[in-house]
C-alpha cells in the first residue's frame, strides 16, 4: 500500500502522518511530497526517514491513494494527474467539495455514496464536518428545516503562519502576519475572502456542503464564522429549527448513541464541550443542549472538535480506511 502525502510538511499534513501511524493505517511505503524547496529534506515516521519528493516524481511511484492537504490551486492543478495514474485522491482544499462529479464525504454519514470510479474524493470543511456529524441523525428522526450556526474558529485553521502571529503578538514580537488585524486578545468576524453577497466563502461552504452531504438542497442555512486567539479546536453556537416536534430527553439519546459524537451536558457539574478538552480527539463532542424557548420545534446546541484532525486529517483517513476495508484498494 503505497499512500502519498501531498504537503507532509504543513500543519494538517504533519497530523495526516500522525495520525496514520496512530491508527495503523497499512502503509508499505510512504512518499511525502511537499513543495520544491522542500524537496530532498527528510520527515520521520513510524521510526523511519523517508526523503520529500516532488509531484511528478510522486505520481511516477503509482501509490495508491494520495492524501493531499495543499491548498485548493495546487490540487487542480495536481488531483486529476494522480486520479489518471490510477491514485485514489483525497483532497482536503474545497477545490473539489462543490463540484457536481464529486463526492463530499464524511465516512460516518454518506460513505456509501462512494463507489469505484471516483478517483477524487472531497473532504469537506472542518467547520461543516462537526456540524454535519451532531446534526445529520436528528435530521433523519426530525427532518431540519433552518440552521442558524455562528463559529468560534481556531488560528490553527489558518495555518501554522497565523499560529506564530498569535504567538509572536503574546510575546510582544513583531513578526508576520497571517491577519489584516491582531489575533491576540481580538475577535476577527472574517474567514476566507467576502463574496458579492457579503458572506464570506467560509460561510457558504458551511450552506452548500451541509446540504450536499446531508443530500437535502431544502434545508434553509444561514452562517456567521469567526476566528477566535486560540488553538485545540473549533466551537459552534447552532441554532436548529425541525419540521417535526421532539422531546429533549431523545435528542440526548441520539447524540449519545451516534458513532464519532460525543455528549457533553451536564451543567449541574460545569460539563461542556470546549477546545480545551477537544485538542488531539477524534471526535464530535456536542453540549448546552436545550429548547429553543422562542421558537416552536428549535434547538440549541454547542458543537466542539478538533479542527486538524475529524475536521481535517482523521477524516480523509477515515475516507482511506473506507476504500481499504471495502475493496477499493489493496
Amino acid at each position: 500500500m503505497k499512500v502519498a502525502v501531498v504537503g507532509a510538511t504543513g500543519l494538517v499534513g504533519s497530523v495526516m502522518l500522525k495520525i496514520l501511524a496512530e491508527r495503523n493505517f497499512p502503509v508499505t511505503e510512504l512518499i511525502p511530497v511537499a513543495s520544491e524547496k522542500s524537496v530532498g529534506k527528510e520527515i520521520l515516521f513510524k521510526g523511519s526517514k523517508y526523503t520529500i519528493c516532488s509531484m511528478a516524481d510522486a505520481i511516477a511511484l503509482k501509490p495508491e491513494i494520495a492524501l493531499f492537504s495543499a491548498g485548493g490551486t495546487t490540487s487542480l492543478e495536481w488531483a486529476e494527474k494522480f486520479a489518471d495514474a490510477g491514485t485514489y485522491v483525497i483532497d482536503n482544499s474545497s477545490a473539489w467539495r462543490m463540484n457536481p462529479d464529486k463526492k463530499l464525504i464524511v465516512p460516518e454519514i454518506n460513505a456509501d455514496v462512494i463507489s469505484t470510479n471516483d478517483f477524487i474524493l472531497a473532504n469537506p470543511n472542518c467547520s461543516t464536518i462537526q456540524m454535519v456529524m451532531v446534526l445529520n441523525p436528528l435530521h433523519k428522526k426530525y427532518k431540519i428545516k433552518r440552521i442558524v450556526v455562528s463559529t468560534y474558529q481556531s488560528v490553527t485553521g489558518t495555518g501554522v503562519k497565523a499560529v506564530e502571529q498569535m504567538e509572536n503578538e503574546r510575546k510582544g514580537i513583531k513578526g508576520e502576519m497571517a491577519y489584516k488585524y491582531p489575533i491576540d486578545k481580538n475577535v476577527l468576524p472574517q474567514i476566507d475572502s467576502f463574496l458579492e453577497n457579503s458572506y464570506t466563502k467560509e460561510e457558504m461552504k458551511m450552506v452548500n456542503e451541509t446540504r450536499k452531504i446531508m443530500r437535502d438542497n431544502t434545508i434553509a442555512i444561514t452562517s456567521t464564522c469567526v476566528r477566535i486567539p486560540t488553538t485545540g479546536g473549533h466551537s459552534e453556537s447552532v441554532n436548529v429549527e425541525f419540521e417535526n416536534e421532539f422531546e429533549l430527553e431523545d435528542v440526548k439519546e441520539i447524540l449519545s448513541s451516534t458513532s464519532g459524537v460525543v455528549l457533553q451536558d451536564d451543567i449541574k457539574n460545569f460539563v461542556y464541550p470546549m477546545p480545551l478538552f477537544a485538542d488531539g480527539e477524534d471526535e464530535v463532542f456536542v453540549g448546552r443542549v436545550r429548547r429553543d424557548e422562542s421558537q416552536a420545534k428549535s434547538l440549541n446546541l454547542w458543537i466542539v472538535a478538533d479542527n486538524l484532525r475529524k475536521g481535517a486529517a482523521t477524516n480523509a483517513i477515515q475516507i482511506a480506511e473506507y476504500l481499504v476495508q471495502n475493496g477499493f484498494v489493496k
